[in-house]
């Protein structure tokens, strides 16, 4: 079957031609108006009578390249810390959402216990459950006690596990019921409905707010230096000290800033592209 090429009207060569001069004025009224915006900022900011004080304070240049390399050590610990605790969390929060969209009468003490780890664990703020995690269970003395960093990894993960289980119970749910009965007439055990057409469909449904979530975590992760472990932010802290200045602390949040931007353009990325794909591609 041979295709036949057509060529545009005139009308629509003209609806091409107006879309693009709109998306160019609307490129160039962005722009302008982003950098009156900053210039306004920038004037009000550096004007303020105490700009020179938080400059020296906050902006030394000479006190930001002696702080770099250890806080740069640091940041390397919160980055392995980060990769252990996204995929612990994930694991967790995807084992409590299964095991609370259990049926039957007989799995009533597992659905109990899950629902009330989620709502315990969504309820108590973070820095709460590092405490408790990282000053408690040392202080029991038990033989066998893991290292701080650990127990800081562990109440971070069961935070996390929490709201993620949640966003994959959404995921769970819907997916419409037809779907199940008809795995199941098809011969498929629940184990094996919920593994090839449950869950692939929750996964790509909730990739979106799942990745959110990892963006959290990633901040989260510099609250382990509450409990000694020389991260980013222990290790600013500690220049901080030194230099009695607190540009170390600005160098760790543009850190942070940097680790984060290639998850939240990807987290962006997801998002439209499912937004896309819900509208039709629209």
């Amino acid at each position: 079957m041979s295709t036949v090429g057509y060529e545009l009207s005139e009308i629509q060569r003209g609806r091409i031609a107006y879309r693009r001069r709109q998306t160019v004025r609307s490129v160039l009224l962005a722009a302008a108006s982003t950098a009156i915006v900053g210039t306004l900022l920038a004037v009000a900011v550096t004007g303020a009578p105490g700009w020179e004080r938080v400059k020296q304070s906050f902006f030394d240049p000479q006190v930001a390249r002696e702080a770099l390399p250890a806080i740069g050590v640091g940041l390397w610990l919160n980055v392995r810390l980060l990769a252990v605790c996204a995929i612990a969390s994930l694991a967790l929060g995807l084992l409590v959402a299964v095991l609370r969209t259990l049926r039957g009468p007989v799995f009533f003490p597992v659905r109990a216990v899950a629902t009330g780890y989620t709502y315990a664990f969504r309820g108590l703020p973070l820095i709460i459950v590092l405490y408790l995690f990282t000053f408690g269970v040392p202080g029991l003395r038990l033989q066998g006690t893991p290292s701080v960093l650990v127990l800081g990894g562990a109440a971070l993960v069961v935070t996390y596990g929490a709201y993620l289980a949640e966003v994959f119970r959404a995921g769970i749910e819907s997916v419409h019921p037809s779907q199940l009965a008809a795995a199941r007439s098809l011969g498929l055990t629940y184990r094996q409905t919920m593994r090839f057409v449950v869950l692939p469909q929750a996964v790509r449904r909730v990739a979106p707010p799942l990745l959110n979530d990892t963006v959290a975590l990633q901040k989260d992760v510099g609250l382990v230096s509450l409990a000694g472990p020389i991260d980013a932010v222990r290790a600013a802290q500690i220049a901080t000290a030194e230099h009695f200045n607190y540009t170390p602390y600005v160098v760790a949040g543009v850190l942070f800033v940097l680790l984060a931007l290639p998850l939240i353009v990807v987290t962006d990325w997801v998002t439209l592209r499912a937004a896309r794909r819900q509208s039709g591609g629209a």
